[in-house]
């Protein structure tokens, strides 16, 4: 059996919670130059921000994201009664002048509507400071880190350039588990060069781990990035929906009924899209998906 996070959700807020695509303004140091230039190879411009909104003020960016998602949410839910998370999503929200990052996620975290806040970033972005200061905003609200590792093979991380090494997150993961935070890891399947056992080996990886949450994202390859050029010169397997979704359910197969599924599946900027074109019809996906894991963990 596996639990959702819509799940997991209204078991811990006593309701269903929507999630604010918001940015900080961060950059990556696998940008910047202080551990590489260009970024993964399969990171866009908007360093995965596509769907965050832009807005110098926090709680502007708020509003403007709560109007954003308001269609998907059924009009018998009163404004008023609407529960969200913070998601800070775009680059490595850990990364730059703790100051003012705290100061960011202080601010969210205090609005009353907020139940949660949501740090995507990377393990070498966590000053001791850092640490800290999170660690005391987690006592007010629940704070979770998302951390992208994408693949335990090191190979394929030098590959697309990820900029850090297995044991980097090790180090980061402990720490952040000593401190009490709930951490949520991203995984890719379809990375150029993994076969199945490599994707397995991930997921077996992170089950021993007893992460607390994972995300798994297909690969996508979007127009402007570095893996759109390597693959225009030397095209490479692209998974079908059928191969993915045999894939996802082998590794929630493996993984702890415990570790919460935040994502099965991802939606690149359809816009900059190459491929693979199927993850384009989001709703034919995760129709698919939800149909096979009904036969197989139902």
């Amino acid at each position: 059996m596996i639990k959702t996070i819509s799940d997991y959700c209204k078991e811990k807020f006593g309701t269903k919670v929507y999630r604010l695509a918001l940015t900080t303004g961060a950059t990556c140091p696998n940008r910047d130059g202080k551990v590489g230039v260009g970024g993964c190879s399969f990171c866009s411009e908007k360093g995965s921000g596509e769907f965050a909104v832009s807005a110098d003020d926090i709680k502007e960016q708020i509003e403007k994201a709560k109007t954003f998602i308001s269609a998907k949410i059924p009009s018998s839910i009163k404004e008023n009664d609407r529960k969200y998370i913070a998601y800070f999503q775009s680059f490595s929200n850990t990364y730059g002048d703790t100051k003012r990052l705290i100061s960011l996620f202080e601010q969210a975290i205090l609005i009353e509507e907020i139940v949660a806040l949501s740090i995507a970033t990377r393990p070498d972005c966590f000053s001791e400071d850092m640490l800290n200061s999170l660690e005391k905003l987690n006592k007010i609200k629940p704070v979770w880190i998302e951390l992208g590792l994408q693949t335990i093979n090191e190979n394929t991380a030098r590959a697309f350039n990820r900029g850090y090494t297995l044991d980097v997150f090790e180090k980061t993961y402990d720490e952040l588990k000593k401190r009490n935070f709930e951490v949520i890891v991203h995984m890719i399947l379809g990375l150029p060069g993994e076969s199945k056992e490599d994707m397995y080996n991930t997921a077996r990886y992170l089950g021993e781990k007893r992460i607390d949450g994972i995300k798994i994202h297909g690969l996508h390859i979007l127009k402007g990035t570095r893996l759109a050029k390597e693959y225009g010169k030397h095209p490479f397997k692209i998974m079908s929906l059928e191969e993915y979704t045999e894939v996802l359910i082998n590794c929630l197969k493996i993984l702890p009924e415990s570790t919460i599924i935040h994502r099965m599946t991802g939606d690149g900027d359809k816009k900059l899209l190459i491929e693979p074109m199927w993850s384009a019809d989001k709703k034919r996906v995760l129709n698919y998906i939800n149909k096979r894991i009904r036969e197989e963990f139902l």
